[in-house]
């Protein structure tokens, strides 16, 4: 962007101040990667130093302008005592039309997004308008606000006058050397797309465009990768959990991280700790193994062990993923090409209570409302739903459906999507979606592959799948963590026009319930008492509430069969997911008469342990292992599927006494 482009951005810009602050540092004294979070000016007062802009090095002596952008990384190394203006400042085009004409023209180049650094011409002149500028900032009254915007134009054209004066060279901060610093830093944190995008100044299609040209990868690719490479390395070098690890790299859903692993190494976490060590003991060589440098917000996960957390803190942040094969080699290879892509060249963070975990709530609120809240328009052919989020006009037969996470009501009202957020193999509705696209996992799908397969209608499980999708086609947002089973799917049935369907599955489903119970009672099971754990050696869960998922809707809620004593009185009593972690030496307080253990690949072996060998459910055979990914949703189809298998594992099992 050359400097007169500049210039007109700001005889269109609409600015704030943001912070201005006066900085003294000690003689060697560092600044270390610090990022600007906005837009910048430093101005050093005295002393010397040398300052780093994204890998730029400028000797700063008294009386030095810098220009920064948003995500620009700072190191400050002094030679003596150094003092220099911060001046942080938001500015955007405020006229649409020249915004409008500034994006035709140039899409990719963000404005104010210059960097560059020169000696001024006149320096105090420029730093009569920061005293000003400061001295205003500190009264902070309306009217001192006022004249801090004032002075802040007035410095801007002085500093423009001296730039054009020198015909100083300019260049935009490159955001892919950016967004790989920031990833590369804060891979343990929630980072989405959007929120590079948001970080750095630039669209979420531009960056993702950039990128790519640039490395061959997407942002996302690239902190999977990150991520997945910090995972092996911890495998390899500590006795860490794999909850331990998972969060370590910015997934709190261990089971989810589990399964990312596994796409992109080939095989678990487990059995890459085992194979990998056992070929350093055979080779007898000591375990040091080189690594590359690459590999929202939800309630936090409370499962405390080496197994699955219920909830994603959505940290996280587990994203879109591609199959790998020869994991090691291609994860180096990817480091290599991606870090020299970017120093080539100058211009080169489980679902929350609700589907997951069997959520059903006493204070519903229902996303869509019912009959009377659809109107027909029989000539356009729509259907306006009153949501919460507004009424939305969708088409009356929707034939390019997309659907985020709540596939399962949408399959069991017979409508099969084009597309859907990931679902794990073991779903009990996983056949029905045989051939339909994946859009990765449920909370952050790619919205450019979402516009590639340009659907009439969308259905998402949140405010941020919402916000992210709402402009390509027609929304719903459906609240379905505030709402029983009956409920959302009653909800999803109005967007189709499909009550009277949901209303025949719902009936179903109770009438299938009753006989469920008589068939109990007839077997003298129904009074029986059952635990649902999960976990191994180093810790049991125990499913302590009716909303926890893992069987416990089917069980508790739906056949209303009681836990243990010490279990029930928690269940009688909570009304959100919970459950609890204890040692195995006190495990047999908790078991009742029967027990489910949910299992998945990798799950202890707890055969040969004495004390759950002892406990008498297990020693008679009155174990019922239940598959994590089956037992994960709680939508109508799959919630008919587990009281099937429940209820046939009960009556196959050993009588209680």
């Amino acid at each position: 962007m050359q400097l007169d482009e500049q210039m007109k951005c700001w005889n269109h810009a609409a600015v704030k101040v943001l912070d201005i602050r006066r900085i003294v540092m000690e003689a060697g004294a560092q600044l270390s990667s610090y990022t600007l979070p906005a837009n910048g000016f430093i101005y050093t007062i005295r002393g010397s130093a040398q300052l780093q802009l994204d890998g730029q090095t400028y000797k700063a002596e008294r009386f030095y302008m810098l220009h920064g952008a948003k995500g620009s990384s700072l190191d400050i190394q002094t030679n003596e005592e150094f003092e220099y203006i911060l001046l942080y400042y938001r500015a955007f085009l405020a006229f649409p039309s020249y915004r409008k004409k500034w994006l035709l023209a140039q899409p990719e180049v963000a404005p104010f997004s210059l960097q560059y650094g020169f000696a001024p011409s006149s320096p105090l002149g420029l730093l009569r308008y920061l005293d000003e500028l400061e001295d205003a900032w500190i009264q902070s009254g309306s009217l001192d606000l006022l004249h801090t915007k004032s002075l802040f134009y007035q410095f801007i054209h002085e500093m423009m006058v001296q730039l054009a004066e020198q015909e100083i060279k300019t260049e935009l901060a490159d955001p892919v050397k950016q967004t790989l610093r920031y990833i590369q830093k804060h891979y343990r944190e929630q980072v989405t797309l959007d929120f590079l995008a948001e970080q750095f100044n630039y669209s979420s299609r531009h960056l993702s465009m950039q990128f790519k040209r640039q490395t061959g990868h997407s942002p996302i690719d690239y902190l999977i990768q990150t991520r997945i490479a910090k995972a092996r390395n911890l495998l390899l070098r500590s006795d860490a959990t794999l909850s331990e690890i998972a969060a370590e790299v910015g997934y709190s859903d261990v089971y989810y991280f589990s399964r990312i692993f596994k796409k992109h190494v080939g095989i678990s976490p487990i059995q890459y700790q085992r194979k990998m060590r056992e070929e350093a003991r055979t080779e007898d060589r000591p375990l040091v193994i080189s690594e590359s440098s690459i590999g929202r917000r939800w309630k936090s996960g409370y499962i405390d062990y080496e197994n699955h957390y219920q909830y994603i803190d959505g940290g996280s942040t587990p994203m879109k993923r591609r199959k790998t094969s020869s994991s090691m080699i291609m994860v180096a290879l990817l480091s290599i090409t991606m870090l020299l892509a970017a120093c080539s060249s100058g211009t080169a963070t489980t679902p929350a209570a609700g589907e997951g975990t069997g959520a059903s709530s006493n204070n519903s609120s229902t996303a869509v409302s019912s009959d009377t809240g659809n109107q027909t328009n029989k000539d356009n052919e729509t259907r306006t739903v009153s949501t919460v989020k507004g009424d939305v006009v969708v088409p009356a037969n929707p034939k390019r459906v997309v659907v985020l996470y709540l596939q399962g009501d949408v399959v069991a009202l017979g409508v099969k999507p084009i597309a859907t957020s990931e679902v794990f193999n073991g779903a009990a509705y996983k056949s029905e979606l045989e051939g339909v696209n994946s859009l990765g996992t449920w909370f952050e799908p790619n919205p450019e592959a979402v516009i590639d397969l340009d659907p009439d209608l969308i259905i998402v499980p949140s405010e941020e799948t919402y916000t992210l999708l709402k402009d390509i086609a027609p929304t719903v947002y459906i609240p379905y963590e505030k709402m029983t089973t009956e409920e959302r799917l009653q909800s999803i049935a109005s967007i189709f026009g499909k009550e009277q369907e949901a209303e025949t599955l719902i009936n179903n489903l109770n009438s299938k319930v009753e006989e469920s119970k008589q068939t109990l009672a007839d077997a003298g099971i129904l009074d029986k008492t059952v635990s649902i754990v999960e976990g191994g050696l180093k810790g049991m869960v125990i499913v302590e509430s009716k909303q926890f998922g893992r069987g416990s809707q089917a069980v508790y809620e739906y056949l209303g069969m009681k836990a243990p004593e010490v279990v029930q009185k928690k269940i009688d009593v909570v009304s959100d997911a919970a459950g609890s972690t204890i040692s195995m030496e006190v495990l047999p307080e908790y078991i009742g008469d029967y027990v489910f253990r949910s299992v998945y690949e990798g799950a202890d072996n707890l055969t040969d342990n004495p004390i759950w060998s002892s406990i008498p459910a297990i020693k008679e055979g009155r174990l019922i292992e239940i598959d994590f990914d089956f037992f994960y949703y709680s939508d109508i189809y799959s919630i008919n599927k587990q009281l099937d298998f429940v209820v046939e594992k009960l009556l196959a099992a050993p009588r209680a006494k």
